[in-house]
């Protein structure tokens, strides 16, 4: 059988509980210490503001950069997309151009088109003629 925490059951001694109570006010009043001691017009005197105020428009300007620099490299993503979109398009335009004029160029097409201006298709091979050259 396997043994139950004894040490939640029992209850804590009056002496445990007001240690307990001390340390936990004492935090409480070293963070409020800290946050006074941050917060007070001592420590936030115009000599320290004008003191940082080259180091915080550094960081401003860093702010700056990193916004301009997010802006350009999604404008650079779009262009890139809608190029890639327009290549697609083009691909598919040469494809189908490319098949019409396949299908226009062959031979039956060809002599359809040809029997409409009033041209018929040779039937037979064509004659191979030969000129005989005299010695003089």
């Amino acid at each position: 059988m396997a043994k139950k925490n004894t040490v939640r059951n029992n209850e804590l001694s009056e002496e445990v509980q007001t240690k307990m109570n001390e340390s936990v006010e004492e935090k409480v009043e070293e963070t409020q210490h800290f946050l006074r001691s941050i917060f007070s017009t001592k420590y936030l005197s115009s000599y320290l503001v004008a003191r940082n105020l080259p180091f915080a428009a550094f960081v401003a300007l860093l702010g700056l950069l990193y916004i301009s620099n997010r802006h350009l490299a999604e404008r650079t993503v779009r262009t890139i997309d809608h190029v890639g979109r327009e290549v697609k398009e083009l691909g598919w335009d040469y494809k189908s151009l490319s098949a019409e004029l396949m299908k226009l160029t062959t031979q039956t097409e060809i002599a359809k088109r040809a029997d409409t201006l009033g041209l018929k298709e040779r039937m037979q091979p064509p004659i191979k003629l030969e000129v005989v050259k005299e010695k003089k």
